[in-house]
């Protein structure tokens, strides 16, 4: 009896052993689903911060455009970084990619039979290593893409004349904050917040906001009966730098006089506005957000007059698809977006919305929110396109609680232009407690006084209602839309003579063809035109024949061989004539000419004119080219406008170099 107890208790030990063996198994065969990309997707176009992918055969193409060294810029394709990195070869294989900050310069260099690009700045890079999991880390079976549609498998190819813009990585969580029962009694203390570095200004979360508050009892007295007296009472109590302005202290109950100041106030907003008024429909196109001061500091009363502000600005915008678009971000202690470009597409909808935002609370940390909307605000997914400028306008009220120049130079380098609306700026007594002096200057594109409106009081707000929405909507004096690949008329002048021969001739076109790719190019973009010249002159194409990349580089392809002899400077003068005297007065005139030989006319006298009539020239010497002739027909310093290679194979090689250039240069451009 004991043995066949014993014999089945053995029995079914052997048999849960086995079952639990099995499943133990089932469970380890268990394997994460790996989403597959296209040889042609950028990071930038995936929103995921970090993500496994499975690369297809293949990659290894110089159509798939990569940028940088073991660290890439976000519109690089991410399966020819990997192969470039060493991850994968063009078999394919699975990686890992991980979203970082954009970097001030990207490194190009030839490895593993992949010739990176380099590129003076990017607003967002990545990282790609080996395609295993990292412990503790989920990753997403679905890619989502900018596009605003999740895909398992793959995204949409997209064709090479695509703009570049938008390609931001998008986290758009909103956090919000319990606002103060009564009164409005938290100061603000810069010296509790540390100052954003670059790379958490660049987090694609928004952390949960933290208020510093403090008892007002404790370091306050309590008002008199008068605003102005108010005012007083507050900038006395600032005994030490770090402190914001505190207003509207004391019990919920208001006093009379001051009551019908904010009454008074609300009246002249409401009367200066009327349903229906607008001062512009369709004729202003532009994506605007604006960052609302959401801080304690402003109090309960000015946070509504700042909404009815806003709402009047919505009212005169027009807003409407084939115009403004507008969307709002709440900043205090952290941003959050209250609505997108795409929300509201009519005043009446966007004006409702903005009266029932809430006050956030906390401090004015404007540079975190400058941050937060370079990398999260104008993306495709959220109604951001691309051929409208995108706008911030940053509302403070009297100064911010964090440093605002790093993030605002990142946000102009992506093409955002920013406006200041200050209120109630530092008084006198109050400017040892501003942590970064000047800060407006720091931010804005230029520093000529266009892009910052001061207003002495938050009552006074609806007298610029009207001088802001002409501002925003003057398109031709955005300046920071401008970048240095979409902002020119380039003029090719190609050498044509017998001596270049026919086989190298093509070796020309294919190194035109390859700094074209470079540039955005449409008819409110980058526009390139062609001459090719020997004793005489050919308009090949002008500016304004071909409006988007792939005509452009079809019409290069299609240049034929002249042959003859070789007059630069009559080729100078008349590329002057045919092409710089009909480019638009907003664009920067530059002239890359190619040259195999010494010229048998005078260079420096028609160069000297194209440079005075405002032509930035680039000359590029061949094998028998003349350094003299190079040096005067190149703008000055000559040695970063003008370069000699031995022999028409080498060309290539200064692809990268004068594209960094061309950046460089205007990216030096003063800002005033």
């Amino acid at each position: 009896m004991k043995a066949t107890v014993i014999a089945t208790f053995f029995g079914v030990f052997l048999t849960c052993t086995y079952t639990a063996k099995e499943a133990t198994k089932k469970t380890k065969k268990a394997k994460l689903y790996v989403p597959q990309i296209d040889c042609d997707v950028k990071a930038g176009k995936i929103i995921n911060p970090e993500f496994i992918a499975k690369c297809p055969p293949g990659c290894q193409d110089v159509k798939y455009r990569v940028y940088g060294t073991d660290i890439y810029a976000s519109f690089s394709s991410v399966c020819n970084a990997a192969i470039h990195s060493g991850i994968i070869d063009n078999t394919g294989g699975k990686i890992l990619v991980q979203k970082v900050a954009g970097h001030s310069g990207y490194r190009g260099s030839f490895s593993n039979g992949v010739r990176s690009l380099s590129l003076p700045r990017w607003r967002e890079s990545f990282l790609v290593s080996e395609g295993k999991p990292r412990k503790g880390v989920t990753y997403p079976t679905t890619l989502e893409y900018s596009s605003s549609k999740s895909t398992t498998v793959k995204s949409e190819p997209k064709k090479p004349e695509q703009d570049l813009k938008g390609m931001k990585s998008a986290d758009t969580a909103n956090t919000s904050e319990k606002a103060l029962e009564q009164g409005d009694t938290v100061r603000k203390e810069n010296q509790t917040t540390p100052v954003p570095t670059p790379a958490t200004q660049m987090a694609t979360t928004t952390p949960t906001p933290m208020t510093t508050m403090t008892d007002p009892s404790t370091t306050m007295r309590q008002p008199t009966k008068t605003p102005a007296a108010t005012r007083t009472t507050a900038a006395a109590a600032k005994t030490r730098p770090g402190l914001h302005r505190v207003r509207d202290m004391g019990s919920s109950s208001v006093h009379p006089a001051y009551a019908s100041v904010v009454a008074a106030a609300a009246t002249m907003e409401t009367d200066s506005w009327k349903p229906g008024l607008s001062l512009f429909d369709t004729d202003c196109k532009v994506d605007l957000s604006f960052l609302m001061d959401g801080s304690w500091s402003i109090g309960k009363r000015r946070f509504q007059l700042q909404k009815r502000f806003l709402g009047n600005v919505a009212q005169a915008l027009g807003i409407g698809s084939a115009g403004p678009l507008m969307g709002i971000v709440q900043y205090g202690d952290d941003p959050s977006t209250e609505f997108n470009l795409k929300t509201y597409a009519n005043s009446k909808d966007l004006r409702n919305a903005i009266e029932k935002i809430q006050q956030k609370g906390g401090l004015s940390n404007v540079g975190k929110a400058l941050s937060f909307v370079n990398k999260n605000f104008f993306l495709d997914a959220n109604g951001n396109r691309g051929g409208a400028p995108n706008v911030v306008v940053v509302m403070v009220d009297g100064w911010p609680t964090d440093r605002v120049e790093e993030a605002s130079r990142l946000a102009r380098e992506s093409g955002i232009n920013i406006f200041f609306v200050t209120v109630e700026a530092a008084a006198q007594s109050e400017k040892q407690n501003v942590i970064e002096p000047n800060f407006v200057d720091k931010a804005v594109c230029r520093t000529s006084g266009f892009y910052s409106i001061n207003v002495p009081s938050w009552f006074s707000l609806h007298k610029v209602v009207q001088p802001l929405v002409k501002r925003v909507c003057d398109t031709d004096r955005l300046a920071c839309s401008k970048t240095c690949l979409n902002s020119a008329d380039i003029g090719f002048v190609i050498d044509g003579s017998s001596s270049v021969g026919t086989g190298n001739f093509r070796t020309v076109l294919q190194f035109v063809a390859n700094i074209s790719k470079e540039f955005e190019i449409s008819d409110t973009d980058t526009r390139i035109g062609a001459v090719q010249y020997t004793y005489e002159q050919r308009l090949e194409f002008s500016f304004d024949k071909h409006s988007t990349k792939q005509d452009v580089l079809n019409a290069i392809k299609r240049i034929s061989y002249w042959s003859g002899g070789t007059s630069t400077g009559a080729a100078i003068s008349y590329a002057s004539e045919q092409l710089f005297s009909k480019s638009k007065p907003n664009k920067r005139k530059i002239m890359i000419l190619i040259t195999d030989g010494r010229s048998y006319d005078d260079v420096s006298m028609p160069a000297m004119a194209a440079h005075q009539n405002g032509v930035i020239a680039y000359s590029i010497g061949v094998a028998w080219a003349a350094p003299d002739e190079l040096e005067a027909i190149a703008s000055d310093p000559a040695k970063e406008h003008s370069f000699f290679v031995d022999e028409f194979d080498n060309l290539y090689r200064y692809v990268n170099q004068l594209i960094q250039n061309i950046c460089t240069e205007f990216n030096s451009q003063p800002r005033n």
